[in-house]
């Protein structure tokens, strides 16, 4: 409550200081009116860009905060990032994350949200990015002008804690010369409610159990980018960053059991863990460009560490019996990556269209050695070691020409080869493996005039599974459940082919569709009373049709941004649901999503701005089923003092109705209901100031980079 009074004190204060300010300045310097040049929302070939530079929707989000506001965007119950539904891979300003997971989600929360220039949604990536599906590229503003600038955020945010968030941006520019520096610190506290209903055929055993967590974080991180211009065709550059995670996390949940509609036992868990997480990671690039011919060269090498050391103590406690078991988990990760990539890109004659080349070696290799005591049975005592090692090594090429100045085409194969080795103790197994992937792309796009524009794209994708879904070490869950991997993974290939068509720059109708005959899903099994979750391959085609209409519209002279998307989408499980042995109910699903964004900049000519944001989201995978839709939503607005570069913010957060999840996953040997209530509710006060100049220039590639893409 202090920290809140003196956060509603510290706006307060910064506002009447910051309005007498301009009032006393304002004969010198009248106000600044910012328009909108781009959409905030916009429709290609390939991709959907949100534009959220100098929006008022960054004030006091993180850069995980507006991805998850992003369209087409969805995050699932176990903090993945999904586009259309389905697994993506996020690149930051083009470079490939380490991250997935809650790991990813810990890593974009630490970058500040006004460092944003775009975030691009690239549903048909081309040869180019990895056999990973869809791509998410988070593009960061890159400062263009003279001398050093400055910016100080400070936010705090209640939901049902208070937390608080701080963040420091230095950019120094100078001739042929740029530095940029970002510290962020986070103060969080979140806590969330889960109930489970799992219903095993055998017996007809039902479990149910109700848990309640708490996570505190505390995370620093710091990064630093140095980029050197050589001459007027050479550049070479350096980025390092650092991120730390302290985080806590204790969990009370209570499980009761019933066979047959009569009492059998209940169980009281509790479970407290302690973890520090690091990272650090580096990024050497070079990079050539002649303006006149242009032609590109790009080479990346570096290197990422990171570790974490968890320790755990479990407790679980029969009420009937009043027997105790006492366990203490102790897990230290280190993961090491290096990696090497070249980009080529050069025009083909003056006619002959566009030729990008490439390659990418990379070797990664994780250890996780746990060690799990039995305090009350000694003899049960298990120290684990378990190790993942793979190279994965790529060669591609994209080709690009426009014929008749109407048709654009692009065309693309990536060749992608991996092998790999995984070794645990406990269970002594081990694997050994190699395979080759040839993955091919086409796009085509034909304008029948300025006004309306018909497009077509082909992917084939493959996603592999993550080293963590591998390990067999079965470790407790927050939420009452265990939770290991699984060896025999297989990897998950997929098609996907897209019709959009655009009228007028402003309405577009797209409609996808995708198929997959073979994939990995969370199942369940029950071992010594405990319902353990891992994930398994499921064989069978399921099949899945996307219609989608958006539009984006300025109005008033600019000023009032809107953009409406929805959609309609139909999944064919039939196939999938009988080969597996699941049950026939979902064979045919179909669900309506969409969202919408409204910013209106400078309301009342007052330097006001004013954004919202709603989403409708249903999340069907594999074999769970969603049983509700989840809605989103927003309000934030924006006070700027154009002066004194001052900004203050108030967002206010899913405040009608507090989202969650609630699924049912269909096994072999019974379903599993899950639902969760999310901390993701309540408002937030934002104060930004800033020194210098801020003028910025899109952190992108060159113009011949873009139109190869096929994003136009």
């Amino acid at each position: 409550m202090k920290l809140l009074l003196s956060s509603l004190g510290l706006l307060y204060g910064s506002l009447f200081f910051a309005q007498t300010n301009d009032t006393i300045k304002s004969k010198e310097i009248e106000s600044v009116t910012l328009i909108a040049k781009k959409p905030t929302v916009e429709s290609k070939a390939d991709r959907t860009v949100f534009n959220v530079a100098n929006t008022s929707i960054l004030a006091g989000n993180t850069t995980w905060d507006i991805v998850r506001m992003t369209p087409l965007v969805s995050i699932d119950n176990n903090d993945n990032v999904r586009a259309e539904g389905e697994s993506v891979t996020v690149y930051i300003n083009d470079r490939k994350s380490v991250f997935t997971g809650k790991e990813l989600k810990e890593y974009l929360k630490t970058i500040p949200a006004d460092n944003l220039m775009k975030i691009e949604v690239i549903t048909s990536p081309s040869s180019r990015y990895e056999a990973t599906g869809a791509v998410i590229n988070i593009v960061l503003k890159k400062r263009d002008d003279e001398g050093l600038k400055e910016s100080i955020s400070l936010t705090n945010t209640q939901n049902t804690k208070n937390n608080q968030y701080g963040s420091l941006n230095l950019n120094y520019h100078k001739k042929n010369f740029t530095q940029t520096f970002t510290g962020s610190y986070n103060d969080n506290i979140f806590i969330t409610k889960n109930n489970s209903k799992n219903n095993f055929y055998e017996n007809n055993t039902v479990k149910n159990i109700n848990a309640e967590s708490t996570f505190v974080s505390k995370d620093p991180s710091v990064s630093s980018t140095s980029e050197l211009e050589l001459n007027n065709k050479n550049s070479i550059g350096l980025v390092v960053e650092y991120y730390q995670g302290n985080r806590t996390s204790t969990s009370n949940s209570d499980v009761t059991t019933s066979i047959n509609n009569v009492f059998d036992e209940s169980i009281i868990q509790n479970l407290s863990r302690l973890s520090r997480a690091r990272t650090l990671g580096t990024n050497f690039f070079y990079k050539y460009y002649d303006k006149e011919k242009n032609r590109i060269l790009d080479i990346n090498f570096g290197n990422n560490y990171d570790s974490s050391n968890d320790m755990t103590d479990f407790v679980s406690t029969n009420e009937q019996s009043l027997i105790s078991g006492l366990t203490k988990i102790n897990s230290d990760t280190q993961n090491r990556n290096y990696y090497v990539k070249v980009d080529f890109t050069t025009p083909l004659g003056k006619n002959g269209g566009n030729l990008e080349v490439g390659g990418k070696s990379n070797f990664n290799n994780n250890v996780v050695p746990n060690t799990y005591q039995d305090l009350i049975d000694i003899t049960k005592n298990v120290n684990s070691d378990f190790h993942y090692s793979d190279n994965i090594n790529s060669l591609y090429f994209n080709y690009s020409k426009t014929f008749f100045k109407k048709l654009e085409t692009r065309v693309g194969l990536r060749y992608e080869h991996i092998d790999y080795k995984i070794r645990e103790n406990v269970a002594n197994k081990g694997k050994k493996d190699s395979y080759g992937t040839f993955l091919p792309n086409l796009l085509l796009k034909y304008s029948f005039s300025p006004n309306y524009d018909l497009s077509l794209t082909y992917n084939h994708n493959l996603w592999r599974p993550w080293y963590a879904e591998f390990n067999p070490f079965l470790l407790p869950g927050n939420n009452g459940m265990f939770y290991r991997g699984n060896m025999e993974l297989l990897p998950n290939p997929s098609d996907r082919i897209a019709l959009k068509f655009g009228l007028f720059k402003k309405y577009f109708i797209s409609a996808r569709y995708m198929f997959t005959d073979q994939d990995y899903w969370d199942n369940y099994t029950q071992e010594e009373g405990k319902t353990i979750v891992f994930q398994d391959n499921f064989k069978g085609k399921v099949e899945k049709f996307y219609l989608f209409a958006n539009t984006n519209q300025n109005l008033f002279k600019n000023k009032l941004n809107v953009n409406f998307g929805i959609g309609w989408y139909y999944i064919d499980n039939s196939d999938f649901n009988i080969r597996n042995g699941l049950s026939t109910e979902n064979n045919y699903i179909s669900y309506i999503g969409g969202s919408t964004n409204l910013s209106y900049t400078n309301l009342f000519n007052k330097n006001i701005n004013v954004s919202a944001w709603l989403s409708v989201d249903n999340q069907n995978n594999g074999n769970s089923v969603a049983n509700k839709y989840n809605y989103f939503h927003t309000i934030s607005v924006t006070k700027i003092f154009p002066v004194s570069q001052i900004e203050t913010s108030l967002q206010l957060m899913n405040i009608f109705k507090r989202p969650g999840m609630n699924t049912t996953t269909y096994s072999q040997i019974g379903t599993f209901q899950n639902y969760n209530k999310w901390d993701w509710y309540g408002f937030s006060l934002t104060f930004v100031k800033r020194f210098g100049n801020q003028k910025v220039k899109e952190n992108t590639k060159t113009d011949v980079e873009k139109n190869s893409g096929g994003g136009k």
